[in-house]
Protein backbone atom coordinates (compact mmCIF):
# COMPACT_ATOMS: atom_id res chain seq x y z
CA UNK A 1 0.00 0.00 0.00
CA UNK A 2 1.11 3.36 -1.02
CA UNK A 3 -1.25 5.25 1.69
CA UNK A 4 0.26 6.29 5.35
CA UNK A 5 -0.55 3.14 6.99
CA UNK A 6 -1.45 3.30 11.11
CA UNK A 7 -1.15 -0.16 13.11
CA UNK A 8 -2.74 -1.06 16.00
CA UNK A 9 -1.22 -2.83 18.79
CA UNK A 10 -4.04 -4.90 19.87
CA UNK A 11 -3.31 -8.29 19.23
CA UNK A 12 -7.25 -9.59 19.63
CA UNK A 13 -8.19 -10.92 16.58
CA UNK A 14 -12.13 -9.78 17.19
CA UNK A 15 -13.68 -7.39 15.03
CA UNK A 16 -14.13 -7.23 11.11
CA UNK A 17 -12.11 -8.79 8.85
CA UNK A 18 -11.31 -6.77 6.06
CA UNK A 19 -8.98 -7.30 2.54
CA UNK A 20 -8.42 -3.07 2.37
CA UNK A 21 -8.48 -0.37 5.17
CA UNK A 22 -11.97 1.65 6.06
CA UNK A 23 -12.34 5.05 8.26
CA UNK A 24 -13.81 4.60 11.37
CA UNK A 25 -13.79 8.38 13.72
CA UNK A 26 -10.47 9.66 11.87
CA UNK A 27 -8.20 6.28 12.42
CA UNK A 28 -7.18 3.46 9.44
CA UNK A 29 -8.12 0.30 11.00
CA UNK A 30 -6.35 -2.68 9.37
CA UNK A 31 -6.18 -6.80 9.18
CA UNK A 32 -4.50 -7.86 12.47
CA UNK A 33 -2.18 -10.03 10.42
CA UNK A 34 1.14 -8.29 11.58
CA UNK A 35 1.01 -6.42 14.71
CA UNK A 36 3.80 -3.82 15.14
CA UNK A 37 4.33 -1.28 18.24
CA UNK A 38 2.19 1.45 18.38
CA UNK A 39 2.71 4.93 16.49
CA UNK A 40 1.72 8.11 18.11
CA UNK A 41 1.61 10.00 14.31
CA UNK A 42 1.13 8.59 11.20
CA UNK A 43 4.01 7.41 8.89
CA UNK A 44 4.18 9.00 5.53
CA UNK A 45 5.78 6.84 2.91
CA UNK A 46 5.96 8.19 -0.90
CA UNK A 47 4.73 11.37 -1.68
CA UNK A 48 1.02 11.17 0.20
CA UNK A 49 0.91 12.58 3.86
CA UNK A 50 -1.72 12.54 6.51
CA UNK A 51 -3.11 16.56 6.82
CA UNK A 52 -5.10 17.70 9.18
CA UNK A 53 -8.59 20.07 7.94
CA UNK A 54 -8.05 23.30 7.87
CA UNK A 55 -11.24 24.10 7.13
CA UNK A 56 -13.21 22.08 9.74
CA UNK A 57 -10.60 20.96 12.00
CA UNK A 58 -12.55 19.18 14.52
CA UNK A 59 -15.28 17.30 12.23
CA UNK A 60 -13.74 14.04 10.44
CA UNK A 61 -13.97 13.47 6.40
CA UNK A 62 -14.63 10.73 4.61
CA UNK A 63 -10.49 10.00 3.23
CA UNK A 64 -9.94 10.70 -0.49
CA UNK A 65 -7.97 8.01 -2.41
CA UNK A 66 -4.47 7.90 -3.20
CA UNK A 67 -3.36 7.51 -6.75
CA UNK A 68 -3.30 3.66 -6.48
CA UNK A 69 -6.73 3.66 -4.60
CA UNK A 70 -5.55 2.87 -1.17
CA UNK A 71 -7.23 5.29 1.73
CA UNK A 72 -5.32 8.73 2.90
CA UNK A 73 -6.08 8.88 6.70
CA UNK A 74 -7.68 12.01 8.01
CA UNK A 75 -6.70 13.37 11.32
CA UNK A 76 -9.60 14.55 13.54
CA UNK A 77 -8.26 17.24 15.37
CA UNK A 78 -10.54 17.11 18.32
CA UNK A 79 -9.00 15.36 21.05
CA UNK A 80 -5.85 14.92 19.05
CA UNK A 81 -3.12 17.20 20.29
CA UNK A 82 -0.50 15.86 17.54
CA UNK A 83 -3.73 17.30 14.68
CA UNK A 84 -3.81 20.70 16.75
CA UNK A 85 0.03 20.64 16.45
CA UNK A 86 -0.09 20.49 12.95
CA UNK A 87 -3.19 23.26 12.64
CA UNK A 88 -1.44 25.50 14.82
CA UNK A 89 1.54 25.28 12.73
CA UNK A 90 0.10 25.88 9.55
CA UNK A 91 -1.58 28.98 10.51
CA UNK A 92 1.82 30.38 11.45
CA UNK A 93 3.26 29.54 8.15
CA UNK A 94 0.32 30.76 6.70
CA UNK A 95 1.08 34.09 8.45
CA UNK A 96 4.53 34.78 7.76
CA UNK A 97 3.89 33.62 4.15
CA UNK A 98 1.22 36.66 3.96
CA UNK A 99 3.75 38.98 5.57
CA UNK A 100 6.51 38.01 2.96
CA UNK A 101 3.93 38.38 0.35
CA UNK A 102 3.22 42.09 1.48
CA UNK A 103 7.35 42.69 1.75
CA UNK A 104 7.30 41.38 -1.62
CA UNK A 105 4.73 43.06 -3.53
CA UNK A 106 6.63 46.35 -2.18
CA UNK A 107 10.04 45.11 -3.27
CA UNK A 108 8.23 43.97 -6.83
CA UNK A 109 6.87 47.54 -7.27
CA UNK A 110 10.06 49.06 -6.66
CA UNK A 111 12.21 47.53 -9.15
CA UNK A 112 9.01 47.31 -11.71
CA UNK A 113 9.39 51.42 -11.02
CA UNK A 114 12.70 51.71 -11.29
CA UNK A 115 12.87 50.06 -14.92
CA UNK A 116 10.01 52.21 -16.67
CA UNK A 117 12.35 54.31 -17.87
CA UNK A 118 13.32 51.79 -20.23
CA UNK A 119 10.10 51.80 -21.91
CA UNK A 120 8.25 54.71 -23.70
CA UNK A 121 5.14 55.35 -22.98
CA UNK A 122 2.23 53.12 -24.14
CA UNK A 123 5.07 50.12 -24.76
CA UNK A 124 3.97 46.53 -23.51
CA UNK A 125 5.77 45.71 -20.22
CA UNK A 126 6.88 41.62 -20.03
CA UNK A 127 4.54 39.36 -19.35
CA UNK A 128 2.83 38.26 -16.27
CA UNK A 129 4.78 35.16 -16.61
CA UNK A 130 7.72 36.36 -17.31
CA UNK A 131 8.05 38.49 -14.54
CA UNK A 132 7.07 35.68 -11.90
CA UNK A 133 10.26 33.84 -13.58
CA UNK A 134 12.43 36.91 -13.66
CA UNK A 135 11.70 37.89 -9.74
CA UNK A 136 11.08 34.64 -8.80
CA UNK A 137 7.84 35.51 -7.08
CA UNK A 138 4.09 34.07 -7.18
CA UNK A 139 1.77 35.22 -9.70
CA UNK A 140 -0.38 36.98 -7.09
CA UNK A 141 2.90 38.92 -5.94
CA UNK A 142 2.91 40.51 -9.81
CA UNK A 143 -0.87 41.17 -9.87
CA UNK A 144 -0.30 43.12 -6.70
CA UNK A 145 2.44 45.04 -7.69
CA UNK A 146 0.62 45.93 -11.50
CA UNK A 147 -1.79 46.99 -9.05
CA UNK A 148 -0.11 49.38 -7.05
CA UNK A 149 1.61 50.88 -9.89
CA UNK A 150 -1.40 51.04 -12.20
CA UNK A 151 -2.43 53.42 -8.58
CA UNK A 152 -0.07 55.21 -8.87
CA UNK A 153 -0.83 56.36 -12.55
CA UNK A 154 2.33 54.78 -14.04
CA UNK A 155 1.35 51.83 -15.33
CA UNK A 156 -2.47 50.52 -17.59
CA UNK A 157 -3.47 46.94 -17.10
CA UNK A 158 -5.30 45.39 -20.28
CA UNK A 159 -7.64 42.13 -19.65
CA UNK A 160 -5.78 39.72 -22.06
CA UNK A 161 -3.09 42.15 -23.18
CA UNK A 162 -1.13 42.39 -20.44
CA UNK A 163 0.23 46.18 -18.49
CA UNK A 164 1.65 48.92 -20.22
CA UNK A 165 3.80 52.07 -19.52
CA UNK A 166 1.05 55.03 -19.04
CA UNK A 167 1.20 58.03 -20.55
CA UNK A 168 2.36 61.30 -18.68
CA UNK A 169 -0.63 62.14 -16.78
CA UNK A 170 -0.49 66.42 -17.40
CA UNK A 171 1.91 67.99 -19.65
CA UNK A 172 4.29 71.23 -17.83
CA UNK A 173 1.18 73.31 -16.52
CA UNK A 174 1.09 76.90 -17.62
CA UNK A 175 2.73 79.31 -15.31
CA UNK A 176 -0.06 81.59 -14.67
CA UNK A 177 -0.55 85.60 -14.36
CA UNK A 178 -1.45 86.44 -10.50
CA UNK A 179 -0.19 89.65 -10.55
CA UNK A 180 -3.48 91.01 -10.64
CA UNK A 181 -4.50 89.99 -7.08
CA UNK A 182 -2.26 92.18 -5.46
CA UNK A 183 -4.31 94.61 -6.62
CA UNK A 184 -7.15 92.99 -5.75
CA UNK A 185 -5.97 92.53 -2.25
CA UNK A 186 -5.05 95.82 -1.42
CA UNK A 187 -8.38 97.46 -3.11
CA UNK A 188 -10.25 98.51 -0.31
CA UNK A 189 -7.17 99.04 1.54
CA UNK A 190 -7.70 102.87 1.81
CA UNK A 191 -11.04 102.50 3.42
CA UNK A 192 -9.66 99.90 5.89
CA UNK A 193 -9.27 101.01 9.54
CA UNK A 194 -7.19 98.17 10.33
CA UNK A 195 -5.53 96.13 7.78
CA UNK A 196 -6.75 92.91 7.31
CA UNK A 197 -2.94 90.95 6.44
CA UNK A 198 -2.09 88.26 8.79
CA UNK A 199 1.56 87.53 10.24
CA UNK A 200 1.28 83.94 11.52
CA UNK A 201 4.73 83.61 11.68
CA UNK A 202 4.57 83.72 15.36
CA UNK A 203 2.09 81.03 15.28
CA UNK A 204 3.92 78.63 12.67
CA UNK A 205 7.15 78.98 14.93
CA UNK A 206 5.10 77.11 17.80
CA UNK A 207 3.43 74.55 15.08
CA UNK A 208 6.52 73.65 12.86
CA UNK A 209 8.14 70.37 13.13
CA UNK A 210 12.17 71.67 14.04
CA UNK A 211 14.67 69.48 11.10
CA UNK A 212 16.20 65.74 12.20
CA UNK A 213 18.78 66.31 15.06
CA UNK A 214 17.28 69.30 16.45
CA UNK A 215 15.85 69.98 19.77
CA UNK A 216 12.94 71.14 20.59
CA UNK A 217 12.27 74.42 22.69
CA UNK A 218 9.34 76.10 20.63
CA UNK A 219 6.96 73.62 20.88
CA UNK A 220 3.66 74.76 22.08
CA UNK A 221 2.04 71.04 22.72
CA UNK A 222 2.95 68.02 24.94
CA UNK A 223 5.48 65.62 24.15
CA UNK A 224 4.05 62.47 22.38
CA UNK A 225 5.44 60.57 25.37
CA UNK A 226 3.38 63.06 27.84
CA UNK A 227 -0.06 62.63 26.01
CA UNK A 228 -2.45 60.00 26.69
CA UNK A 229 -1.90 58.17 23.61
CA UNK A 230 -3.60 54.74 24.43
CA UNK A 231 -6.84 56.45 26.26
CA UNK A 232 -7.63 58.11 23.46
CA UNK A 233 -6.85 55.30 21.07
CA UNK A 234 -9.61 53.66 23.71
CA UNK A 235 -12.02 56.61 23.76
CA UNK A 236 -12.11 57.17 20.49
CA UNK A 237 -12.67 53.41 19.50
CA UNK A 238 -15.53 53.27 21.83
CA UNK A 239 -16.95 56.63 20.70
CA UNK A 240 -17.26 55.34 17.30
CA UNK A 241 -19.22 52.24 18.64
CA UNK A 242 -21.71 54.64 20.03
CA UNK A 243 -25.57 54.89 18.94
CA UNK A 244 -25.43 57.53 16.64
CA UNK A 245 -22.18 58.34 16.47
CA UNK A 246 -21.88 59.41 13.15
CA UNK A 247 -24.96 61.33 12.97
CA UNK A 248 -25.37 65.23 13.29
CA UNK A 249 -25.01 66.63 16.48
CA UNK A 250 -26.62 69.60 18.26
CA UNK A 251 -25.35 73.01 17.13
CA UNK A 252 -24.09 73.85 20.16
CA UNK A 253 -23.04 70.63 21.30
CA UNK A 254 -23.53 67.27 22.71
CA UNK A 255 -25.69 67.99 26.21
CA UNK A 256 -23.18 66.02 28.05
CA UNK A 257 -20.49 67.54 27.52
CA UNK A 258 -21.63 71.02 27.50
CA UNK A 259 -22.62 69.45 31.30
CA UNK A 260 -19.33 68.45 31.93
CA UNK A 261 -17.36 71.75 31.10
CA UNK A 262 -19.97 73.83 32.87
CA UNK A 263 -18.82 71.58 35.71
CA UNK A 264 -15.31 72.25 35.07
CA UNK A 265 -15.74 76.26 34.93
CA UNK A 266 -17.74 75.97 37.90
CA UNK A 267 -19.86 78.81 39.92
CA UNK A 268 -23.08 79.04 38.63
CA UNK A 269 -22.67 78.55 34.86
CA UNK A 270 -25.09 76.14 33.29
CA UNK A 271 -24.63 73.51 30.02
CA UNK A 272 -27.11 75.96 28.22
CA UNK A 273 -24.80 78.47 28.56
CA UNK A 274 -21.96 76.25 27.27
CA UNK A 275 -20.88 76.30 23.32
CA UNK A 276 -18.86 73.54 22.29
CA UNK A 277 -15.89 74.72 19.68
CA UNK A 278 -12.99 73.47 17.73
CA UNK A 279 -10.38 74.38 19.98
CA UNK A 280 -9.55 77.20 21.67
CA UNK A 281 -7.90 78.97 18.93
CA UNK A 282 -11.19 78.32 17.41
CA UNK A 283 -13.25 79.92 20.47
CA UNK A 284 -11.12 83.13 20.47
CA UNK A 285 -11.96 84.01 17.04
CA UNK A 286 -15.45 83.71 17.49
CA UNK A 287 -15.30 85.33 20.29
CA UNK A 288 -13.42 88.18 19.15
CA UNK A 289 -15.89 88.97 16.05
CA UNK A 290 -18.82 88.32 18.20
CA UNK A 291 -17.87 91.33 20.30
CA UNK A 292 -15.82 94.00 18.55
CA UNK A 293 -16.73 95.19 15.19
CA UNK A 294 -13.88 95.60 12.04
CA UNK A 295 -11.67 98.72 13.23
CA UNK A 296 -12.12 98.69 16.54
CA UNK A 297 -9.21 98.61 19.04
CA UNK A 298 -9.49 95.47 21.80
CA UNK A 299 -6.82 95.74 24.71
CA UNK A 300 -4.72 92.82 25.50
CA UNK A 301 -2.28 92.12 28.02
CA UNK A 302 1.87 93.13 26.86
CA UNK A 303 3.40 90.50 26.09
CA UNK A 304 0.60 88.06 25.19
CA UNK A 305 -0.25 84.69 22.86
CA UNK A 306 0.95 85.58 19.02
CA UNK A 307 -2.09 83.68 17.99
CA UNK A 308 -4.63 86.13 19.43
CA UNK A 309 -3.07 88.84 18.00
CA UNK A 310 -2.94 87.49 14.76
CA UNK A 311 -6.77 86.06 15.28
CA UNK A 312 -7.36 90.14 16.39
CA UNK A 313 -5.78 91.47 12.95
CA UNK A 314 -7.53 88.85 10.55
CA UNK A 315 -10.77 90.36 12.00
CA UNK A 316 -9.89 93.62 11.26
CA UNK A 317 -9.05 94.90 15.29
CA UNK A 318 -6.54 96.22 16.50
CA UNK A 319 -4.51 95.25 19.71
CA UNK A 320 -3.87 97.71 22.10
CA UNK A 321 -0.97 96.46 24.78
CA UNK A 322 -1.46 96.96 28.26
CA UNK A 323 1.87 95.98 30.51
CA UNK A 324 2.29 93.37 33.15
CA UNK A 325 4.12 92.29 35.91
CA UNK A 326 4.81 89.44 37.50
CA UNK A 327 1.24 89.84 39.52
CA UNK A 328 -0.60 90.25 36.23
CA UNK A 329 -2.18 92.93 33.99
CA UNK A 330 -1.90 96.46 35.85
CA UNK A 331 -5.23 97.61 36.64
CA UNK A 332 -4.32 100.98 37.00
CA UNK A 333 -3.06 101.09 33.08
CA UNK A 334 -6.00 98.87 32.14
CA UNK A 335 -8.66 101.14 33.27
CA UNK A 336 -6.10 104.36 31.69
CA UNK A 337 -6.46 101.98 28.22
CA UNK A 338 -9.93 101.63 28.39
CA UNK A 339 -10.55 105.67 28.98
CA UNK A 340 -7.91 106.44 25.84
CA UNK A 341 -9.30 103.83 23.17
CA UNK A 342 -12.79 103.61 23.83
CA UNK A 343 -12.16 99.75 23.60
CA UNK A 344 -14.68 97.11 24.45
CA UNK A 345 -13.21 93.94 24.84
CA UNK A 346 -9.90 92.78 26.75
CA UNK A 347 -8.29 89.40 26.23
CA UNK A 348 -6.21 87.77 29.11
CA UNK A 349 -4.88 85.10 30.14
CA UNK A 350 -5.19 84.86 34.24
CA UNK A 351 -4.21 81.96 34.86
CA UNK A 352 -0.26 80.55 33.94
CA UNK A 353 -0.37 83.36 31.40
CA UNK A 354 1.51 82.51 27.86
CA UNK A 355 4.65 83.57 27.82
CA UNK A 356 5.42 84.74 31.28
CA UNK A 357 3.65 81.98 33.21
CA UNK A 358 2.44 84.66 35.54
CA UNK A 359 -1.24 84.20 37.32
CA UNK A 360 -3.22 87.61 38.17
CA UNK A 361 -2.97 88.32 42.11
CA UNK A 362 -6.51 87.48 43.53
CA UNK A 363 -7.20 90.80 44.20
CA UNK A 364 -6.33 92.20 41.10
CA UNK A 365 -9.05 89.67 39.68
CA UNK A 366 -11.52 91.62 41.24
CA UNK A 367 -10.22 94.74 39.87
CA UNK A 368 -10.14 93.58 36.24
CA UNK A 369 -13.67 92.69 36.04
CA UNK A 370 -15.06 95.83 38.01
CA UNK A 371 -13.25 98.09 35.86
CA UNK A 372 -14.63 96.43 32.32
CA UNK A 373 -17.74 96.60 33.87
CA UNK A 374 -17.46 100.21 34.17
CA UNK A 375 -16.16 100.91 30.91
CA UNK A 376 -19.34 98.78 29.48
CA UNK A 377 -16.74 96.14 28.05
CA UNK A 378 -16.31 92.27 27.78
CA UNK A 379 -13.32 90.31 29.52
CA UNK A 380 -12.39 87.62 27.01
CA UNK A 381 -10.63 84.87 29.76
CA UNK A 382 -8.87 82.51 27.90
CA UNK A 383 -8.32 79.83 30.58
CA UNK A 384 -5.93 77.58 28.41
CA UNK A 385 -3.82 76.40 30.95
CA UNK A 386 -5.50 75.25 33.96
CA UNK A 387 -5.06 71.16 33.48
CA UNK A 388 -1.46 72.17 33.01
CA UNK A 389 -0.66 72.80 36.82
CA UNK A 390 2.49 71.23 37.97
CA UNK A 391 2.71 68.97 41.10
CA UNK A 392 3.51 72.00 43.72
CA UNK A 393 1.47 74.55 42.53
CA UNK A 394 -0.91 75.84 45.49
CA UNK A 395 -4.70 75.80 45.59
CA UNK A 396 -5.61 77.36 42.20
CA UNK A 397 -7.68 80.25 41.59
CA UNK A 398 -11.31 79.82 40.42
CA UNK A 399 -12.33 80.83 36.63
CA UNK A 400 -12.94 85.10 36.27
CA UNK A 401 -16.15 83.43 34.76
CA UNK A 402 -16.87 81.89 38.05
CA UNK A 403 -17.69 84.75 39.81
CA UNK A 404 -19.00 86.93 37.32
CA UNK A 405 -23.07 87.06 37.83
CA UNK A 406 -23.57 89.98 35.05
CA UNK A 407 -21.78 88.49 31.98
CA UNK A 408 -18.97 90.56 31.79
CA UNK A 409 -16.55 87.72 31.16
CA UNK A 410 -16.63 85.08 28.12
CA UNK A 411 -15.08 82.23 29.21
CA UNK A 412 -12.43 80.26 26.68
CA UNK A 413 -11.35 76.98 27.46
CA UNK A 414 -10.36 73.35 25.50
CA UNK A 415 -8.56 69.80 26.17
CA UNK A 416 -6.37 70.12 23.46
CA UNK A 417 -3.07 71.32 25.17
CA UNK A 418 -3.68 68.82 27.92
CA UNK A 419 -4.17 65.92 25.65
CA UNK A 420 -3.17 66.50 21.99
CA UNK A 421 -3.11 68.71 19.56
CA UNK A 422 -5.52 67.03 17.40
CA UNK A 423 -7.87 66.96 19.77
CA UNK A 424 -9.75 69.70 18.66
CA UNK A 425 -12.25 69.90 21.19
CA UNK A 426 -12.92 73.38 23.37
CA UNK A 427 -15.57 75.30 25.03
CA UNK A 428 -17.50 79.26 25.52
CA UNK A 429 -19.12 79.78 28.14
CA UNK A 430 -20.87 83.30 27.99
CA UNK A 431 -24.17 84.98 29.68
CA UNK A 432 -27.16 87.45 28.12
CA UNK A 433 -27.60 88.14 24.78
CA UNK A 434 -24.02 87.56 23.68
CA UNK A 435 -24.45 83.91 23.92
CA UNK A 436 -26.75 84.37 21.03
CA UNK A 437 -24.39 86.29 19.40
CA UNK A 438 -21.25 83.84 19.83
CA UNK A 439 -24.02 81.11 18.81
CA UNK A 440 -24.60 82.49 15.62
CA UNK A 441 -21.03 82.98 14.61
CA UNK A 442 -19.95 79.74 15.17
CA UNK A 443 -23.08 78.20 13.42
CA UNK A 444 -22.49 80.44 10.92
CA UNK A 445 -18.40 79.35 10.77
CA UNK A 446 -18.82 75.55 11.57
CA UNK A 447 -21.81 74.48 11.60
CA UNK A 448 -20.96 71.97 14.13
CA UNK A 449 -17.59 69.87 15.39
CA UNK A 450 -17.48 66.63 14.53
CA UNK A 451 -19.63 64.40 16.53
CA UNK A 452 -17.54 61.34 16.69
CA UNK A 453 -14.30 63.85 18.21
CA UNK A 454 -16.80 64.76 21.11
CA UNK A 455 -17.68 61.94 21.80
CA UNK A 456 -14.19 60.53 22.09
CA UNK A 457 -13.78 63.73 24.56
CA UNK A 458 -16.69 62.60 26.35
CA UNK A 459 -15.53 58.78 26.59
CA UNK A 460 -11.69 60.03 27.87
CA UNK A 461 -13.03 62.51 30.41
CA UNK A 462 -15.30 60.32 31.79
CA UNK A 463 -12.83 57.49 31.96
CA UNK A 464 -10.08 56.19 34.97
CA UNK A 465 -7.29 56.71 32.77
CA UNK A 466 -8.50 60.53 32.55
CA UNK A 467 -7.46 61.45 36.39
CA UNK A 468 -3.90 59.63 36.25
CA UNK A 469 -3.02 61.44 33.19
CA UNK A 470 -3.54 64.48 35.18
CA UNK A 471 -1.86 63.75 38.05
CA UNK A 472 1.02 62.08 35.56
CA UNK A 473 1.60 65.69 33.87
CA UNK A 474 1.59 67.36 36.49
CA UNK A 475 4.18 65.66 38.26
CA UNK A 476 6.12 65.45 35.07
CA UNK A 477 5.97 69.23 34.47
CA UNK A 478 7.36 69.96 37.51
CA UNK A 479 10.03 67.39 37.21
CA UNK A 480 10.95 69.31 34.00
CA UNK A 481 10.46 72.70 35.01
CA UNK A 482 13.77 72.33 37.67
CA UNK A 483 15.56 70.57 35.19
CA UNK A 484 15.37 73.48 32.91
CA UNK A 485 15.43 76.32 35.48
CA UNK A 486 18.75 74.47 37.24
CA UNK A 487 20.14 73.85 34.04
CA UNK A 488 19.43 77.15 32.76
CA UNK A 489 21.29 78.62 35.93
CA UNK A 490 24.32 76.60 35.64
CA UNK A 491 25.28 77.21 31.80
CA UNK A 492 23.38 80.48 31.29
CA UNK A 493 23.16 82.34 34.27
CA UNK A 494 22.63 85.73 32.09
CA UNK A 495 19.82 85.09 30.69
CA UNK A 496 17.64 86.58 33.85
CA UNK A 497 14.14 84.50 34.64
CA UNK A 498 11.76 86.86 36.45
CA UNK A 499 9.31 84.17 37.23
CA UNK A 500 9.15 80.60 37.60
CA UNK A 501 5.47 79.42 37.32
CA UNK A 502 3.66 76.90 39.11
CA UNK A 503 1.94 75.97 35.97
CA UNK A 504 2.43 75.49 31.94
CA UNK A 505 4.84 74.60 29.90
CA UNK A 506 6.92 77.72 29.44
CA UNK A 507 10.17 79.81 30.50
CA UNK A 508 10.34 83.55 29.19
CA UNK A 509 13.84 85.19 29.74
CA UNK A 510 14.90 88.37 29.00
CA UNK A 511 17.93 88.51 26.83
CA UNK A 512 21.40 90.81 27.87
CA UNK A 513 21.54 93.86 25.64
CA UNK A 514 24.35 92.76 23.97
CA UNK A 515 22.72 89.65 22.61
CA UNK A 516 20.18 90.26 19.68
CA UNK A 517 17.24 87.90 19.49
CA UNK A 518 16.98 86.84 15.78
CA UNK A 519 21.24 86.42 15.85
CA UNK A 520 20.86 83.67 18.80
CA UNK A 521 17.54 82.10 17.23
CA UNK A 522 19.74 81.30 14.01
CA UNK A 523 23.16 80.63 16.48
CA UNK A 524 21.25 78.23 18.45
CA UNK A 525 19.35 76.68 15.25
CA UNK A 526 23.24 75.71 13.76
CA UNK A 527 24.00 74.44 17.44
CA UNK A 528 21.11 72.05 17.08
CA UNK A 529 18.31 73.89 19.50
CA UNK A 530 15.07 75.73 18.23
CA UNK A 531 13.59 78.46 20.55
CA UNK A 532 10.79 80.69 20.52
CA UNK A 533 11.82 84.14 19.43
CA UNK A 534 9.69 87.30 22.00
CA UNK A 535 9.26 89.75 19.20
CA UNK A 536 5.82 87.92 18.34
CA UNK A 537 4.38 88.18 21.67
CA UNK A 538 3.96 91.82 21.77
CA UNK A 539 1.67 94.28 19.11
CA UNK A 540 3.81 97.17 19.76
CA UNK A 541 7.54 97.55 19.73
CA UNK A 542 9.15 95.58 22.78
CA UNK A 543 10.96 96.66 26.10
CA UNK A 544 14.04 94.28 25.42
CA UNK A 545 14.80 90.68 23.93
CA UNK A 546 13.49 87.84 24.40
CA UNK A 547 12.95 84.01 24.41
CA UNK A 548 10.35 81.37 25.49
CA UNK A 549 11.55 77.70 26.45
CA UNK A 550 8.97 75.04 26.73
CA UNK A 551 9.98 72.24 28.50
CA UNK A 552 6.84 70.24 27.38
CA UNK A 553 7.38 69.64 23.79
CA UNK A 554 10.92 67.92 23.84
CA UNK A 555 11.44 63.85 25.33
CA UNK A 556 12.48 64.13 28.92
CA UNK A 557 15.41 65.73 31.55
CA UNK A 558 18.31 64.53 29.20
CA UNK A 559 16.81 66.46 26.13
CA UNK A 560 16.39 69.89 28.48
CA UNK A 561 19.77 69.72 29.35
CA UNK A 562 21.33 69.24 26.80
CA UNK A 563 19.30 71.44 24.73
CA UNK A 564 20.32 74.33 27.20
CA UNK A 565 24.10 72.81 26.71
CA UNK A 566 23.42 73.74 23.07
CA UNK A 567 21.80 77.01 23.40
CA UNK A 568 25.32 78.08 25.60
CA UNK A 569 26.77 77.12 22.64
CA UNK A 570 25.24 79.25 20.73
CA UNK A 571 25.41 82.05 23.22
CA UNK A 572 29.23 81.64 23.00
CA UNK A 573 29.38 81.90 19.00
CA UNK A 574 27.65 85.48 19.44
CA UNK A 575 29.51 86.97 22.40
CA UNK A 576 33.01 85.64 21.18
Amino acid sequence: MSAARVERTATSDQGPKLSRPHTVDGKVREKETTPSPASSVPRVRGSAAARPSVADPTRASEAPADPVGEAVPTISARGDPVAVTAIVVRLVALFCVLMHERSSVAELAKSLRAELDRYSPGGKLPSSRTLVERYRVSPVTVTRALAQLAAEGLVVTRPGAGAFRAEPRTPTPVVGDTSWQEVALSADSATELVPRAVDASGVLVTLSAPPPGVIEFNGGYLHPSLQPESALAAALARAGRRPGAWGRPPTDGLPELREWFAREIGGSITAAEVLITAGGQSAISTALRALAPPGTPVLVESPTYPGMLAVARAAGLRPVPVPTDADGVRPELLEAAFRATGARVFVCQPLFQNPTGTTLHPERRREVVRIARTAGAFVVEDDFARRLVHEDAAPLPAPLAAEDPDGVVVHVRSLTKITSASMRVGALAARGPVLERLRAIQVVDSFFVPRPLQEAALELVGSPAWPRHLRAVAQELRNRREVMTGALALHLPELALPYIPSGGYQLWLRLPDALPESSLLAAGLRAGVTVAPGRPYFCAEPPAGHIRLSFAGVAGPTEIVEGVRRLRTAVDELTG
